[in-house]
């Protein structure tokens, strides 16, 4: 193996802080659509609206996937920890492959997040078409 291409204990460790703020700023996303989604059900609970109700679902769609972003960002950031220790203990194929899996799954985690974001764009289609 050539020495630049070796895997050493900071490798997956550089991951640490990148992750740590995805996890921040796709939590922070979840708590503000979660008071958002306690607003609109009790203003449609006060009045039913079918705009509110379609507000709903979109931020459930939303709600879901930030759930998904956030689980594959926690499974990414697991498999840096597991591959530190691989590499710890030298068994360098195995954290060669554990790190791989690691990129795959933040890999995951953004792609899920600009699927979200995509969404979110509806959600303000839905707002604005009252303006119509």
């Amino acid at each position: 193996m050539n020495h630049l291409n070796h895997l050493t204990l900071n490798t997956p460790a550089l991951l640490f802080s990148a992750i740590s703020l995805i996890l921040l700023a796709y939590t922070n996303r979840f708590l503000s659509y979660a008071a958002l989604v306690r607003q609109l059900h009790d203003n449609y609970m006060n009045k039913p609206h079918g705009l509110l109700k379609d507000q709903i679902q979109n931020l459930r769609k939303r709600l879901y996937l930030i759930r998904a972003m956030q689980v594959l960002g926690v499974l990414s950031l697991l498999l840096c920890v597991l591959c530190m220790f691989l590499v710890y203990i030298n068994w360098m194929g195995t954290a060669e492959f554990v790190f791989g899996a690691a990129l795959l799954l933040l890999l995951a985690s953004l792609g899920a997040s600009i699927h979200e974001i995509l969404i979110s764009v509806h959600a303000l289609e839905l707002h604005l078409s009252d303006m119509q």
